[in-house]
């Protein structure tokens, strides 16, 4: 029969297991996993085994690497008038790329790092930035900040990628409300790609949103809110939102109807900087630190961050 000792270190595992998935593989995988120098990153994205896939602001490359080893290069390369910003990897190990000013849209071979496909979404310039992507079975869905749309590239039978003309724009209506500044920014999809969720960034605010018709709703915080909100990772019911400037990671618990949700934590780590997505893989999240605001970007260190 366990001790009482016992028994409370075990709860405090278990818990630890819950708020920091990473707590199982500590001291197995690197802390942090050094990028480029000067590479500028933004997305980073999951894919098979333990590999993961991080794209380049400025540049549009992806890089990619192993997060057992901590080992990576460029997979994708610089392509001129691109740019990498949210980045997600499909079940058929594709790279999707939100383009930010670009208005553009961008689909690589995981593996190969080879061009499947480009999209202009809308036209290019300083008043729209295409963020973040999210990709279910029917779809890849892509925010804009900048204005109230989302994007969507539909996927047709066994996944294949649509021809230009099938891409379309879906308004966002019903609760959230774009202002001046910095709107909605990550994207996730829940219920097997039923049900939406946003983040807009400069008011704090979490919303679904109806992949068919645009129709958004608030989730209930509470009175609480997630302000500066970039990247989104769904694992169940527990929503992770990244609070970029603010170096923290918020844990959302929502209930089944996704109606409400509660702050029940918020992780942070000493590597963090300027964290702006975060992925799952072999047991532990990881966040890229953007470094918004560093003095020499283009030759700066940047790091993925192992939390937990």
């Amino acid at each position: 029969m366990l001790t009482s000792m016992r028994r409370a270190v075990l709860f405090l595992v278990l818990v630890l297991a819950v708020l920091l998935p990473g707590t199982a593989v500590a001291g197995t995988f690197p802390e942090t996993i050094r990028l480029p120098d000067g590479f500028r990153p933004e997305g980073i994205a999951s894919g098979r085994g333990t590999s993961l896939f991080v794209g380049s602001i400025p540049t549009g490359a992806v890089w990619a690497g192993d997060a057992r080893t901590g080992q990576g290069d460029i997979r994708v390369p610089a392509h001129a008038g691109r740019s990498a910003i949210g980045i997600k990897v499909d079940r058929r190990n594709r790279i999707f790329v939100a383009g930010g000013q670009t208005g553009q849209a961008y689909v690589y071979d995981a593996k190969t790092g080879a061009d499947l496909a480009s999209y202009q979404l809308v036209a290019g310039g300083p008043t729209t930035f295409v963020n973040d992507v999210v990709v279910t079975r029917r779809a890849a869905y892509l925010t804009d900040s900048l204005k109230q749309q989302l994007y969507v590239v539909p996927l047709g039978r066994h996944g294949r990628l649509p021809a230009q003309g099938a891409v379309r724009t879906l308004p966002l209506t019903g609760d959230l409300v774009y202002i001046a500044g910095f709107n909605v920014n990550g994207i996730a999809a829940a219920k097997g790609g039923r049900v939406l969720i946003v983040v807009q960034s400069n008011t704090g605010k979490l919303f679904t949103v109806n992949p068919r018709t645009g129709v958004s709703r608030e989730i209930d915080l509470g009175g609480a809110t997630v302000t500066n909100g970039d990247g989104l990772l769904l694992r169940g019911r527990t929503l992770y939102v990244v609070r970029n400037q603010l170096n923290l990671i918020a844990v959302v618990k929502l209930n089944g109807s996704l109606t409400r949700g509660r702050v029940v934590a918020e992780l942070t780590d000493p590597d963090f900087d300027v964290p702006t997505t975060i992925t799952f893989t072999a047991g532990s999240l990881y966040a890229v630190n953007a470094r918004f605001g560093t003095p020499q970007p283009d030759t700066a260190r940047y790091d993925v961050v192992r939390v937990g």
